[in-house]
């Protein structure tokens, strides 16, 4: 299984990035796909996850109602829509799957693709 994230980018406060996860060796319908972020001397933080069998999706407290997870236009993606980006906001987001339900720790997530920089400027 292999994960591969990106669209990450730099951004003045109040604007928006798509940022896309592409899935392979594994079909999206049995999994669940968590998006995580770690910005500098912080852990790592759970921001959305999407079970993809239902489309059921979670998001932390923090971007509610400014993170939107959903099936991407390309096959086997997971698209992460970041909108009114705050500068808090800034982190390495992270794309992660696991066999099973969403899980809100990073512990359970099987498979990690790489990082996405997301930096924005207030």
């Amino acid at each position: 299984v292999q994960l591969q994230a990106s669209g990450g980018g730099l951004v003045q406060a109040g604007g928006s990035l798509r940022l896309s996860c592409a899935v392979s060796g594994v079909t999206l319908d049995y999994v669940s796909v968590g998006w995580f972020r770690q910005a500098p001397g912080k852990e790592r933080e759970g921001v959305s996850c999407i079970e993809a069998r239902d489309d059921s999706t979670y998001y932390a407290d923090s971007v509610k109602g400014r993170f939107t997870a959903s099936r991407g236009s390309a096959r086997n993606t997971i698209d992460l829509q970041l909108n009114s980006l705050k500068a808090e906001d800034t982190a390495v987001y992270y794309c992660a799957v696991r066999r099973g339900v969403c899980a809100v720790a990073p512990g359970p997530y099987e498979y990690w693709g790489n990082g996405t920089l997301v930096t924005v400027s207030s």
